[in-house]
């Protein structure tokens, strides 16, 4: 649908633009290009009841939805040319305090590109509108991140991507 390609466009942008920044060279950025597009493919094995569901999911629903990355991978892993970039499908989800899933990895245990990729990927997920509530004024989805941070997000990584909010870098990225 249009909002996920929306939602994917930005993340995508957002993902390298963060990456360059982390000092990533060129085939890495590639590599979290291709990945970020992909991020969210596990979801095609969702059923619409549940991923258009307009309320709130029931523990059964959040456990199907949580298995996404797990048929992401699934899907991607068999095409070879993927394999470089499977670590922000597969582990996105993943918390820096070990609390995420699929795997419950925690700090650096969970890859960069996928530790990089979850801060671009909440704060988008935060200030864009979904069917079921509007999306969070970009101070308030700021201090969230702030407050995120060494909790759900690598402290380091959520630092930078403060700094590119702060200094405008991200503007060009739609709701990012």
């Amino acid at each position: 649908d249009r909002a996920t390609e929306d939602h994917t466009q930005r993340v995508a942008a957002a993902a390298v633009k963060l990456a360059r920044r982390l000092g990533m060279e060129k085939a890495g950025l590639v590599q979290v290009r291709r990945g970020a597009m992909l991020h969210d493919i596990g979801k095609m094995a969702i059923p619409d009841s549940i991923l258009l569901k307009n309320g709130p999911l029931t523990a059964d629903e959040w456990q199907e939805v949580r298995r996404h990355p797990q048929y992401a991978y699934e899907l991607l892993s068999p095409i070879p040319y993927l394999a470089e970039c499977l670590e922000i499908p597969r582990f996105h989800h993943e918390r820096w305090d070990g609390t995420g899933y699929p795997y419950g990895m925690k700090g650096k245990e969970i890859p960069l590109a996928a530790r990089l990729f979850a801060v671009i990927d909440v704060y988008d997920a935060l200030t864009a509108a979904r069917p079921y509530r509007p999306g969070w004024d970009p101070k308030l989805a700021r201090g969230y991140m702030q407050q995120e941070s060494g909790k759900q997000f690598d402290p380091e990584i959520s630092a930078e991507f403060l700094r590119m909010l702060d200094g405008g870098e991200m503007s060009d990225t739609a709701t990012l």
